[in-house]
């Protein structure tokens, strides 16, 4: 007997497709929302329903979510370069309004709304960020960060205003398999088969791609409505990153770290590139100022409340790229 119906947005992704299995497992109905041109090879062995539309498209999301008695919402762009504003805001807020409203109108029972660990402020290793940190990204003007800030407020706005029975998710970076574009798993990539690893200075926090999909089944049954929950698993610096994928990999290039300097100084580079050319490219202020931070974070919270049990970095890098060789990326 199935237990409930959930809709997945964004259900051929990295997150959508790891999730979509651990709730197939625990036995909910799966309908997954995805885009008209979305490649479904990443979901063909999940028994599902699969539903065509954009989530900007009040329609589109309308129609995704009727029948349902919950929602995870994952779909957003993620990417934080080539990207424009205007995108970001078109998905990540938008979107997520969309869903709002039809959950609202449907009445379902529990949206799961994933944002980002980037809307709380990152602590230290020896003091991680936790839940009550406040958000303090807005001077690097990334639009990723800033529109999933946004979308996160409205999604507190509406549990508060209009009763909405929402969980907001925090996932740190994410790591495993199934990341077939790729996406997180392009720190993977960049540092296989080669003799020289070029890392940045900065650190982040590292957690299994499982961990987080079993923290968002935990919290449909779980979560408390109203509350964030970091997903964070293990806080590493890319030096330590690098060092444990050479020992998973087998592998045993020269680590080089990028001085701040120099990583910043081409960043600032490819924003005046980007004002002039009105094209956006693949390393500006944002994106050099985020790798030379520290994002450390603490999951302390959902593993309390959301019994989660986190795996180790050198396990979620197995996973990875056992599964990236076995798909031939490297």
């Amino acid at each position: 007997m199935k237990i409930g119906k959930v809709l997945v947005t964004g259900g051929n992704g990295f997150l959508g497709s790891n999730v979509a299995r651990e709730l197939f497992r625990r036995g909910y109905e799966v309908k997954l929302m995805m885009r008209p041109s979305a490649d479904t090879n990443v979901i063909a062995d999940i028994p599902c329903e699969l539903y065509y539309g954009e989530i900007s498209n009040t329609k589109d999301t309308l129609r995704a979510v009727e029948g349902c008695d919950y929602v995870v919402h994952t779909a957003s762009i993620t990417r934080q370069w080539s990207v424009s504003f205007r995108d970001y805001e078109e998905i990540n807020v938008k979107g997520t309004m969309n869903v709002v409203d039809a959950c609202l109108f449907h009445d379902v029972k529990k949206l799961i709304h994933i944002s980002t660990a980037n809307t709380i402020g990152p602590g230290s290793r020896l003091k991680p960020a936790n839940e009550l940190n406040s958000f303090m990204l807005t001077n690097i003007n990334s639009g990723y960060i800033s529109s999933k800030y946004i979308a996160q407020q409205y999604v507190m706005e509406q549990v508060e205003r209009k009763k909405l029975p929402a969980v907001i998710i925090n996932p740190t970076f994410m790591i495993g398999p199934y990341d077939t574009k790729p996406s997180s798993g392009k720190i993977i990539l960049h540092g296989m088969n080669k003799r020289i690893v070029f890392y940045p200075p900065g650190g982040k926090n590292f957690v299994h791609i499982g961990d987080v999909c079993t923290g968002i089944a935990n919290a449909l049954e779980k979560g408390k409505v109203g509350d964030c929950y970091l997903m964070a698993g293990e806080n590493l610096d890319y030096r330590d990153f690098f060092k444990l994928l050479n020992k998973v990999s087998g592998q045993n290039p020269l680590l080089i770290r990028i001085p701040v300097f120099v990583l910043k100084s081409v960043g600032l580079i490819g924003t005046l590139l980007e004002i002039f050319s009105r094209k956006t490219g693949k390393l500006n202020h944002s994106s050099a100022y985020m790798l030379c931070l520290y994002n450390y974070y603490s999951g302390k919270k959902s593993e309390r409340e959301l019994q989660l049990d986190y795996t180790s970095t050198e396990k979620a890098i197995n996973s990875a790229l056992l599964w990236f060789r076995e798909n031939n990326y490297c």
